[in-house]
């Protein structure tokens, strides 16, 4: 199953950006013109007190100088786990593209208005969702997701629907900021982006 890059492209210092925020946009706007199925996905990695990792996908709902910002229930295993380790790794793996964006940082709770002003963009059913998924429990079966959702669908009939107190968004705040292209040989292309202790960002280029 291996398979050499193709050249694609290469990532020099005198061809970066001047920060991550418009290299990622560089990046982000390039990936969707590519057609790429989903490009806001991304996997989350994170580690309860107990140091044991876990990840999933999901998606990327915002972004700007101050961070990533993602959406889920704050009682899901992710939530509990940031709860008792708030560190994450965001990956976007844009492998058709032979690129990933590989992020390291501190992760926040975003306001109480982001986050009602999010779940308000949401499609009625994900809102209706929100509601019903106990998210990460383990459940006797599908009906008692279906239950959960008539569940909601009775408690607020057609009426709006508030955003769950359990339920909000989380923002990563980069430390670092990795940039990964994709060479032959396996001699890759990795910039990263460092925050230093003073709020300033080094550039350093990382053996593939």
């Amino acid at each position: 199953m291996r398979r050499d890059y193709t050249e694609r492209g290469e990532l020099l210092e005198s061809n970066l950006a001047t920060s991550w925020t418009r290299q990622f946009e560089a990046w982000f706007a390039d990936a969707a013109a590519f057609g790429l199925p989903e490009p806001n996905a991304m996997i989350v990695a994170t580690a309860g007190a107990d140091g044991r990792p876990s990840a999933r996908t999901v998606l990327l709902k915002g972004y700007d100088e101050r961070g990533f910002t993602f959406f889920t229930n704050y009682e899901s295993r992710k939530g509990s786990e940031l709860a008792a380790n708030p560190y994450a790794s965001l990956v976007f793996p844009w492998f058709a593209m032979q690129r990933q964006v590989i992020v390291t940082g501190a992760v926040e709770r975003v306001s109480r208005a982001e986050t009602e002003e999010y779940f308000a963009s949401r499609p009625r059913g994900s809102q209706l969702g929100a509601w019903a998924s106990p998210q990460s429990r383990v459940l006797p079966g599908r009906a008692a997701v279906e239950a959960g959702l008539a569940a909601a669908e009775e408690r607020f009939g057609d009426g709006p629907v508030p955003a769950p107190p359990h339920w909000g968004g989380l923002r990563v705040v980069p430390e670092t900021v990795e940039f990964w292209q994709g060479r032959s040989n396996r001699l890759h292309d990795r910039l990263r982006f460092r925050r230093t202790g003073n709020g300033s960002w080094n550039l350093e280029r990382l053996a593939p």
